[in-house]
């Protein structure tokens, strides 16, 4: 009784660390169900929006300019944040807020991407803590899923103009 009682329990446990594992690997590598917060994406992403993040792109370097990303912060690493990418390196970016009256230009640096959020007027993002290393992202959100009358894939970014030509 006692040999039958201890091989269901291992057994159990068995199936867990499994379903654990497969679990672990969907959420790190395919994606996840997240919840934004804050006004910085606003128009495109509103407070308390649920989104749909894929982590495929960000291992197979995939990650393109207008792309909305999860990363996590340079200034709190145990947080995300959810910002739009402006530049990639190598890319020339406009470095300014949108007030100033001179408009100063940098150049993104190898293995980093420039991010901003869609209301510039109230992000914090690349502007203040300056290029963001390609490891940090998490992935690229491609789907908003609630509230339900906003369901499907998002808007191209209403700031297209922050996209420098050299």
């Amino acid at each position: 009784m006692l040999r039958n009682a201890l091989g269901k329990t291992f057994r159990f446990l068995g199936y867990t660390v499994q379903y654990g594992c497969i679990a672990h690997c969907a959420f790190e590598y395919l994606g996840g169900i997240v919840v934004c917060s804050g006004p910085s994406m606003e128009p495109t992403i509103q407070n308390s929006d649920v989104v749909f993040s894929e982590n495929l792109s960000r291992h197979f370097c995939c990650i393109r300019k207008g792309d909305i990303v999860i990363v996590k912060s340079p200034n709190d690493p145990k947080s995300n944040i959810c910002k739009r990418v402006i530049g990639l390196e190598g890319d020339k970016v406009c470095t300014s807020k949108p007030s100033d009256f001179l408009k100063s230009h940098s150049y993104v640096p190898k293995g980093h991407v420039w991010l901003e959020g869609d209301n510039l007027r109230n992000s914090t993002d690349s502007r203040c803590y300056g290029p963001v290393p390609y490891g940090l992202i998490r992935g690229r959100i491609c789907l908003k899923i609630w509230p339900l009358n906003d369901f499907g894939f998002l808007r191209a970014s209403p700031n297209g103009h922050r996209f420098l030509d050299d």
